[in-house]
């Protein structure tokens, strides 16, 4: 273990040995993995704020101690999930790295080039992250066309539609042995399992998950048995992981990568919710939000950038304190309409903590925008440091950092 600072205060960070740390996340290529929405409107509402200021999700003491010792730049940074592609590291990722203007990676695009290459890149964006802020790795490695991992040193990982079929505690072997993959290529972070519910008579009009089998079935407790197995075999092999895509894509018939996604089906109340439920209480460590419109519960906006959905329905009504993540908010069309600030700070007003921007050239005007919103008001100021103490949680899940 080395002891660096954080602000002024010291922090243990572990290190990985030899090449295998940080490595990337993924927003799916052509596959559907974000959700598209009507556009937005550009600034958050008084609504928004109020439903914010009425949050009160702990955070672990010690982390959230470490994340007041940030400055308000580092704090934000925190919040930031920047793309890095499988290729190789490019200039442009690298500054943002090396600036701590994103403490979380997420690999894009598809690899066949094994674990060692993998390893190796990963090692690399650990070696450019500044002293004393490790930064936390991610993938979508949910099996089918959504392995974004692939070659020597990694399985090939059937269809959520075929895992879903496994005998019982086969699926939750088979996720250890995927997480342990991970884990030796130096990723931590692994943003499954998809816990969308597709109506069977809506499998192939379902554009984003049904058409790709990325479900683990077509109803509620199948889905449910399946996500609990996925998440506690990938707890066993120290890999964190993401219920998505909050609450539920399984309705919609359009691809959020590609256009404006609305649900008119779920509500509070839905079936649909069910796997996310069974998925939190199964210990997932966070939830991805969608960029559909939920018309039934908020039809003004998109689900990332709504407190009803990211703060009264998930952390009021489900209960879920952990790390709220975006989907991607850097190169989704269905939010091309939102300047890339706005994104940024809606989703935090929201009740957001991790946000995806699959694009690093926007990392500087979302970090701007994000420091600015948080120095216009003492629940700002709270706010961001809340979810960069969330964050932090999650890195010493990850075993990156000690917050005691």
């Amino acid at each position: 273990m080395r002891t660096f600072n954080i602000g002024n205060r010291p922090l243990s960070v572990l290190v990985v040995c030899a090449g295998i740390v940080a490595a990337g996340c993924t927003a799916a290529p052509v596959t559907a993995e974000q959700s598209a929405s009507p556009v937005p409107s550009a600034a958050p509402s008084s609504e928004v704020s109020a439903a914010v200021e009425t949050l009160s999700v702990p955070v672990e003491a010690g982390c959230r101690a470490l994340a007041e010792g940030l400055s308000p730049e580092q704090q934000a940074g925190q919040l930031f999930m920047v793309g890095v592609d499988t290729g190789g590291l490019t200039s442009a990722a690298r500054r943002v790295i090396e600036d701590g203007a994103a403490g979380s990676v997420v690999l894009l695009g598809n690899s066949e080039a094994g674990s060692t290459q993998i390893a190796s890149l990963t090692a690399e964006i650990a070696g450019a992250a500044p002293e004393g802020l490790p930064v936390l790795v991610a993938v979508d490695q949910e099996g089918g066309m959504v392995t974004r991992l692939r070659g020597p040193g990694f399985s090939d990982i059937p269809t959520a539609l075929k895992q879903g079929k496994l005998p019982d505690g086969q699926l939750r072997a088979q996720a250890s042995v995927w997480g342990k993959e991970l884990r030796a290529a130096g990723v931590h972070f692994d943003l499954a399992p998809v816990a969308d519910v597709v109506p069977k008579d809506k499998t192939f009009s379902n554009e984003p998950i049904g058409k790709l089998s990325r479900n683990f079935g077509t109803e509620p407790g199948q889905v449910s048995r399946s996500v609990v197995e996925f998440t506690e075999g990938m707890k066993e092999a120290g890999v964190l992981t993401s219920l998505k895509h909050f609450p539920g894509l399984g309705e919609v018939t359009v691809n959020t990568d590609f256009g404006a996604a609305e649900d008119s089906v779920i509500t509070e109340d839905h079936a649909a919710l069910e796997p996310f439920r069974a998925g939190i209480g199964a210990g997932a460590d966070s939830v991805m939000v969608s960029s559909a419109v939920f018309t039934l519960i908020d039809p003004e906006q998109e689900a990332v950038f709504s407190p009803a959905i990211v703060t009264a329905l998930l952390r009021e009504r489900l209960g879920f304190d952990g790390v709220a993540i975006s989907d991607d908010l850097g190169a989704a069309a269905s939010v091309g309409g939102v300047t890339p600030g706005q994104r940024a700070v809606r989703f935090f007003a929201a009740g957001g903590d991790l946000l995806i921007n699959a694009d690093p050239a926007l990392m500087d005007e979302m970090l701007e925008a994000t420091t600015t919103w948080a120095a216009e008001s003492p629940e700002n100021t709270a706010r961001l440091a809340e979810s960069a103490g969330r964050v932090l949680e999650l890195k010493e899940k990850a075993g990156l950092l000690s917050c005691s």
